[in-house]
């Protein structure tokens, strides 16, 4: 493994251990077992090298999160295929909590990081994309009907991770989420109230 690779390697670490706005290039250099340097020389700051960090770690969550639910969910109906994948996306939690408080972290700061808000407004076009087809499994979505499932599905999954991430214990599991959703359905499609 060279020293950029170390070094990805060292501050994806530090992100997970100190988050995003506390890690040091001392941090990473350390963590990576090459000098200060080599930062400059493989990435041009430490801002730059933290960003591929974060974006190469959201990647990776991203596809061994595909891969277990595309498994997973295959073969069922929809309600099935909501439960299942819920239930998998909520047990992943607690594995990958250092990445969650570090996006959110981050959240806080999209208005000072320019390259970091395009990053993540990129990754939430892709996110619901890829979480309409995953939730969708062989049925052909229309591009509109795509967007607003996995617009749906992308709002769930940011509550339901900062939730979790304040009170795991209270955190809603898959099944009280497919029973509020068809609560607020049938409030939706019932009788519409004067203002």
């Amino acid at each position: 493994m060279g020293n950029r690779d170390r070094l990805l390697d060292g501050a994806k670490q530090c992100l997970y251990e100190k988050g995003y706005t506390r890690t040091t290039a001392r941090d990473i250099a350390t963590a990576a077992g090459t000098s200060l340097a080599a930062i400059g020389y493989h990435f041009g700051s430490t801002e730059a090298l933290l960003n591929e960090a974060l974006y190469a770690a959201v990647g990776e969550w991203g596809d061994e999160l595909g891969r277990a639910f595309a498994a997973g969910a295959r073969g069922q109906d929809p309600a099935g295929r909501f439960t299942a994948i819920w239930t998998e996306l909520i047990e992943t939690l607690p594995a990958h909590r250092p990445l969650w408080t570090t996006q959110f972290e981050v959240l806080g700061q999209v208005d000072r990081m320019p390259e970091i808000r395009e990053f993540m407004a990129r990754a939430q076009r892709q996110g619901r994309a890829a979480l309409a087809g995953l939730f969708a499994g062989d049925e052909p979505l229309d591009e509109r009907t795509a967007q607003l499932l996995g617009t749906v599905h992308q709002a769930l999954l940011a509550g339901v991770m900062a939730q979790w991430l304040m009170d795991p214990e209270g955190a809603p599991s898959a099944t009280d989420l497919a029973d509020g959703l068809r609560l607020l359905a049938d409030r939706l499609s019932g009788p519409a109230t004067p203002a």
